[in-house]
C-alpha cells in the first residue's frame, strides 16, 4: 500500500503565514495582558478589559501561541506520512541543501 499524506486537522492550525507575523501577534498579545495588569493599580480595573484583547491577538492563550510559534517554525520542513496504519515524521529535504 503506498504512503498516504495525512492532512492536519480543521482548526488544529494556529499558525501564521511567517515567523515575524506570528512574534508581532505574540508582542501585541503579551503586551496587552501584561499592561493590563499592571496598570490596574494606576488606572482602576476597567484596563483590565484589554487582556481580553491581548488573548485575541493569541489565538486563545499563550499555550495556543507558542503551538503556532512551532508550527510556523516548522511549516514546509515536516513531513508526515502513514502506510499501513504507521505514521511517520520525517524532514523534506529542500533544494540546494546539505546533505
Amino acid at each position: 500500500m503506498p504512503p498516504t499524506e495525512v492532512p492536519t486537522a480543521p482548526g488544529a492550525d494556529f499558525a501564521s503565514r511567517s515567523v515575524p507575523r506570528h512574534l508581532a501577534r505574540g508582542l501585541v498579545g503579551f503586551g496587552l495582558i501584561t499592561g493590563s495588569i499592571a496598570l490596574t493599580p494606576l488606572v482602576g480595573p476597567v484596563v483590565l478589559l484589554a487582556a481580553p484583547l491581548g488573548l485575541l491577538a493569541l489565538r486563545g492563550c499563550p499555550v495556543c501561541w507558542t503551538i503556532g510559534l512551532v508550527q510556523t517554525i516548522s511549516r514546509g520542513r515536516l513531513k508526515r506520512e502513514c502506510t499501513d496504519g504507521v505514521c511517520t515524521l520525517t524532514a523534506v529535504r529542500r533544494p540546494g541543501s546539505a546533505g
